[in-house]
């Protein structure tokens, strides 16, 4: 991966830097929780291990992390990391299991809901379901720093949901033309239908960070032209055989490869989200923890 301007060579050093400067400083305080969906236009562009490295690094890092997962009907969040959950998503929503129940303990004490598989009965949620969701998580307002939702791939009316009721929007592709094409299409569904008007960007499998520039120019452009969106690039991931071998053997990379090129990767990324600008105003009423972002808004 290229170096960029004035990120220090040291990604692992810095984030090693960032910890023990919080655990030996003030004790942290804890502000609203920050809500992420991580989505795509297409599968297949590896979204799902975007989210679980970044887990596993920001809770290296002190802070509270818990992963959604939204694919409601083809879960695979807890296949990544090797668990076999008793418990998932389905069983809140039929009313079998409240939302703590539910959660799985993942690796670096990550927090997880797991979503089942094979039900096609939840891959369309009602209004009920979704206003029953968004009240069990704002319960958990002082549990997580970070909420991580790893959305279905595509523009299902679940995968519109999540993206609108999280804080922040990161959009996964690829360099492969479909997919750039797929996760344009999704930010202007997003943008025409739903009044999102910013997103992040992340390039995944790339050869150089040339290759990822070059994927956060053409999408600019079209949108600069077509929408009134803007799009902040937040980083990119490089094409690695290690994170097949990571997946075959339900291992997050980053724990099992920590020396990578694609650790490191991930390790800049993770960088980029914690110091991403906390938004205190909420886009609208219907979004997680929206009761405790009015709180602080009015702070």
């Amino acid at each position: 991966m290229a170096e960029t301007p004035g990120r220090p060579t040291d990604q692992a050093g810095t984030l090693r830097e960032m910890n023990s400067q919080e655990q030996a400083g003030a004790p942290i305080q804890h502000a609203t929780t920050r809500v992420f969906s991580i989505t795509s236009g297409k599968g297949g562009v590896g979204k799902t291990a975007v989210v679980a490295n970044l887990a596993v690094l920001l809770a290296r890092l002190g802070k509270r992390v818990l992963i959604l997962d939204a694919d409601l009907g083809l879960a695979n969040i807890d296949v990544v990391f090797g668990l076999a959950p008793g418990h998932n998503l389905n069983h809140f929503f039929t009313g079998e299991q409240d939302l703590e129940t539910i959660l799985a303990d993942g690796p670096e004490g990550i927090k997880i809901l797991p979503a089942g598989s094979g039900v096609q009965r939840f891959t369309r949620l009602d209004s009920e379901q979704k206003m029953r969701l968004l009240e069990a998580l704002d319960a958990m307002h002082n549990d997580f720093d970070f909420v991580l939702i790893d959305t279905e791939a595509g523009i299902s009316e679940n995968v519109t949901y999540f993206n609108t009721a999280a804080h922040e929007i990161l959009v996964v592709t690829t360099p492969e033309p479909t997919a750039i094409t797929d996760a344009y299409a999704l930010m202007k569904l997003l943008s025409n239908q739903y009044h999102e008007k910013h997103f992040n960007l992340i390039v995944n499998f790339i050869k150089n960070e040339e290759e990822a520039l070059d994927v956060y120019r053409k999408l600019t452009m079209v949108a600069n032209r077509y929408l009134d969106i803007s799009i902040d690039y937040i980083g990119s991931i490089p094409r690695d055989k290690l994170m097949v071998e990571a997946i075959r053997k339900q291992q997050v990379l980053v724990q099992l490869f920590p020396d990578s090129k694609t650790s490191q990767a991930f390790e800049a990324l993770a960088r980029s989200i914690i110091q991403e600008p906390q938004i205190l105003e909420p886009k609208g009423s219907i979004q997680f923890f929206w009761k405790r972002l009015l709180e602080f808004g009015g702070k």
